[in-house]
């Protein structure tokens, strides 16, 4: 494809970048990522995918701003409350680039739609805060050979893994959900609102790499980050050979949708 004289000047610094430059653009203009969950992650994730030249853009979510959204949300505010979220993704990313195509599912991820919403996507990313969509995520993915992007945060912390296909999934880790007693959501333990940024950024940064070809992924890893001690870590960790989904000879072969129901902060 050819950049015109605008998309030349909005995406300078990319097209001078060493490594990057016009072939790196020409990719993201082409490529499509699927955002599932429009909320604390999503904010920053959609931002930098727009400004970035993501060529196309899905935001799944099926909630609506509420105020107590507001605190680390950034991609609402105070006049989107009770506004689909999507909507306002939409509003904000052909905001910010007009280059971007946006394509909105005001839903929740389940088990009977998981597989057909993600399909059409080169790159899916997990901004959610419950279990049950991560593994829906996680699982629809390595059944479509889908690399994804996971992140989570909760009172102080956060972490995240991508995945690419031959890599390990986030069943290797975590081989089974909670218990759902034991299950913190942000309403129920708070959760300081400036990691979702800095959480959401990595992500971003994450799925920019994968789609330019640039740059090493953070597969076969977990990224931890301590708002209170501002310490990043790194734990390193293989595919598993006994994985249930992802390995040599997995029981998991449709999806299973987990009780744990979207924690709806109104």
């Amino acid at each position: 494809m050819e950049l015109s004289s605008e998309q030349r000047r909005r995406y300078n610094r990319h097209l001078i970048l060493d490594g990057f430059g016009l072939e790196g653009q020409e990719k993201l203009l082409q490529a499509k990522v699927l955002l599932v969950g429009a909320g604390g992650l999503g904010s920053p994730v959609a931002l930098y995918l727009a400004a970035a030249g993501v060529g196309t853009i899905g935001v799944v979510d099926g909630d609506s701003v509420s105020i107590s959204n507001l605190q680390r949300q950034v991609l609402h505010s105070t006049k989107d409350i009770n506004r689909p979220k999507v909507e306002v993704a939409r509003e904000r990313i052909e905001a910010m680039n007009p280059d971007v195509n946006v394509r909105t599912y005001e839903l929740f991820l389940n088990e009977a739609n998981a597989m057909n919403l993600i399909e059409p996507y080169d790159f899916v990313i997990d901004g959610t805060d419950n279990f049950a969509t991560k593994y829906l995520v996680n699982d629809a993915c390595v059944m479509q050979g889908k690399a994804f992007c996971m992140g989570g945060i909760s009172r102080y912390s956060g972490q995240l893994m991508t995945h690419v296909p031959g890599s390990a999934c986030y069943r290797c880790l975590f081989p089974e959900p909670p218990a759902k007693e034991d299950v913190e959501t942000c309403a129920m333990v708070g959760v300081l609102g400036s990691i979702a940024g800095m959480l959401g950024t990595v992500q971003a940064t994450e799925c920019i790499k994968y789609l330019a070809g640039v740059g090493q992924l953070l597969t076969n890893a977990l990224l931890t980050f301590d708002a209170l001690t501002m310490q990043w870590q790194r734990f390193d960790f293989a595919q598993r050979s006994d994985c249930a989904l992802c390995g040599e000879h997995p029981s998991i072969h449709e999806l299973k949708e987990y009780a744990f129901q979207p924690c709806k902060s109104k």
